[in-house]
């Protein structure tokens, strides 16, 4: 099998538009998470996101563009922007046709589902835009990233849930590790912050009105997120032949279901993923240092969670770091995997494991190193990225330093 590594990366989210400010809020623990801003959401109990503020898409695209971008993919095309503007590639002739696309995201063009539900039933405007289709649908950002940069072999975007963008990127690593393509372009984006997404949410009654406070014992739920991390996966004899610098070599995905309950999450099912992603890696449990954790902040998650990293790691579970960077940048949903490989590059690159921000009070049922509030200095040589999703869909990759 070929070996694949990441030769660019891209982003914006609450913490940054771009990598460098995302790393820098990360090394911080600022936390990106505040108020919501929006049309409608006094009529919310829950009115807090890791919103990207300030954003204003005129500054990036043109009108035409806008009119058929919706806010996920804006999101998209400018975290691709940079990934590949740092990747150094140029997609022509056979490497056009050898190169693709693959995004993770769950909601697609909820703004603008938001915005066109409110024209037809609350305006009574019998006609919407004749963009709306394509403008909603969940590949519309596969699509668009490949019609800019000229990418023709595979193309599509996955849709499951949370670990939308692991399941997207393990695709990608497998495209290319099995000769289907040299370059991948992958990653995931979500923006759902908006009345019409944050209300489907409050009905699961799984949200936080206050904070994100992963695996602390006064937990009281998830924070929602926005944005998109996109990240340039390529055959490392390609990349080594062209002298593209390499952030990180992705070793091992797997990919388990629990089969047991669509919101419930199961010990077994995500124990056997972060098992079957260091068995594909070539790795031992005390080979990795550090594991970028789903931790949502909901109690059945960082519970459940933390009990199957017990069960996968073994012993080494007491000495290995554990930190969910939601706490900073929000749960991005189908997203979310992606921004938080960041934090995994950070950690083998920089030797920098971001922390778990707003920890309180130790949980006995989390009794692991979670790297509570502060930053740490640590040189680690492989990672693994953990992302279990609502219908019981559990993604993890594994990462090597270059």
């Amino acid at each position: 099998m070929r070996r694949v590594v990441i030769t660019g990366q891209g982003t914006i989210n609450a913490l940054g538009r771009n990598v460098p400010e995302t790393l820098e809020a990360m090394r911080e623990g600022r936390c990106g998470i505040s108020d919501l801003e929006f049309q409608d959401v006094e009529r919310l109990s829950i009115r807090i996101g890791a919103q990207i503020k300030g954003y204003e898409p005129e500054t990036s695209f043109n009108r035409q563009q806008i009119a058929l971008y919706d806010r996920f993919t804006q999101f998209t095309l400018l975290a691709a922007r940079e990934a590949i503007g740092q990747a150094g590639l140029a997609f022509s002739g056979e490497l056009a046709t050898r190169s693709g696309v693959v995004f993770g995201t769950s909601g697609g063009g909820m703004n603008t589902l938001d915005e066109n539900y409110r024209t037809v039933y609350e305006d009574g405007k019998n006609r919407v835009h004749p963009f709306v289709v394509p403008k909603l649908m969940n590949n519309a950002a596969a699509s668009h990233v490949s019609m800019e940069w000229n990418l023709k072999g595979p193309s599509f975007t996955v849709a499951t849930a949370c670990a939308s963008s692991n399941h997207a990127m393990g695709q990608a690593m497998q495209m290319i590790r099995g000769g289907m393509a040299d370059v991948m372009i992958t990653g995931g984006s979500e923006a759902m912050l908006c009345f019409g997404g944050i209300k489907a949410w409050e009905g699961l009654r799984v949200m936080s009105k206050d904070a994100c406070r992963p695996f602390s014992a006064n937990r009281n739920g998830m924070v929602q997120g926005e944005g998109a991390a996109v990240f340039v996966f390529e055959d490392y004899e390609h990349a080594r032949a062209r002298g593209a610098e390499i952030l990180a070599e992705v070793v091992g995905f797997s990919m388990t279901s629990d089969a047991a309950d669509i919101v419930m999450p199961s010990k077994q099912g995500a124990s056997r993923a972060i098992v079957g992603a260091m068995r594909d890696a070539g790795l031992n449990p005390e080979d990795v240092a550090y594991v970028n954790a789903h931790g949502t902040g909901t109690t059945a998650n960082d519970k459940t969670e933390c009990a199957a990293v017990a069960d996968a790691f073994g012993h080494h579970a007491d000495d290995l770091m554990i930190s969910s960077t939601k706490s900073m940048h929000g749960h991005l949903i189908g997203g979310t995997g992606a921004v938080e490989l960041l934090a995994c590059i950070m950690a083998l690159r920089d030797g920098v494991i971001a922390p778990t921000i707003g920890y309180e009070e130790p949980d006995p049922e989390c009794a692991l190193d979670v790297v509570p509030n502060v930053a740490r200095d640590v040189k680690v040589e492989a990672v693994l990225s953990n992302a279990f999703a609502f219908g019981g869909l559990n993604a993890v990759l594994a990462l090597r330093a270059a």
